[in-house]
Formats: structure tokens, sequence, C-alpha cells
């Protein structure tokens, strides 16, 4: 369905949170297969328990992270939908009135 300004389609919070899982667990995923690749060619050893734990740090930072500017966004996008919104319905009783 297409979306137009007057009803803005808007993905719920639930949704939101599914998409940034999914999202992160793919990230956390590459995450350690990197740090398996990377931190031996720096010298850094570690086990690979640590290696999952420091994962699962920067994962739920990443969650945290991705959540907020998601909603923080769709946030603006209903606010600038209902700003024009106004406009239009201002504009319509401008021409209204002028009629009158």
């Amino acid at each position: 369905m297409p979306m137009n300004d007057s009803q803005p389609n808007r993905q719920s919070r639930t949704m939101s949170l599914v998409e940034v899982l999914a999202n992160i667990g793919v990230g956390y995923l590459l995450a350690v297969l990197t740090q398996a690749i990377v931190f031996p060619l720096f010298g850094v050893s570690m086990s690979v328990g640590a290696t999952l734990e420091i994962g699962a740090i920067f994962t739920a930072v990443s969650v945290a992270r991705g959540y907020t500017l998601r909603r923080l966004f769709e946030g603006l996008r209903i606010r600038e939908a209902q700003r024009k919104s106004a406009a239009r319905l201002r504009a319509a009783d401008d021409r209204a009135s002028q009629v009158d």
C-alpha cells in the first residue's frame, strides 16, 4: 500500500525491535568471525569464550543504540508528516475563508 502524508504508515515498536535484533544478530556473528581472524594478526590471543563475551557486550550496546535511533527517526518522520498535514489543513481553511 503506498504511503501518503495524511495517513503515515508506522512501524510498530515491536517490529522495530525485531528488525534491530535481526540486524544485530547478523552483526554479532560477523563480529565474532572478524575477531577470530583479526585479533591474531595483532598478537591478541583470546579464548573463544572471551571473544564471545566481548561480542555479547558490544551486541547489547548495539541493540540499545539501534532501537533508540530507530525510534528517534520514526518520531521525526511522524512529526514531519503531522507538520505537513497541519500545513495542508491551514491552507484549506485559508481557501475556504476566502470563498466566504
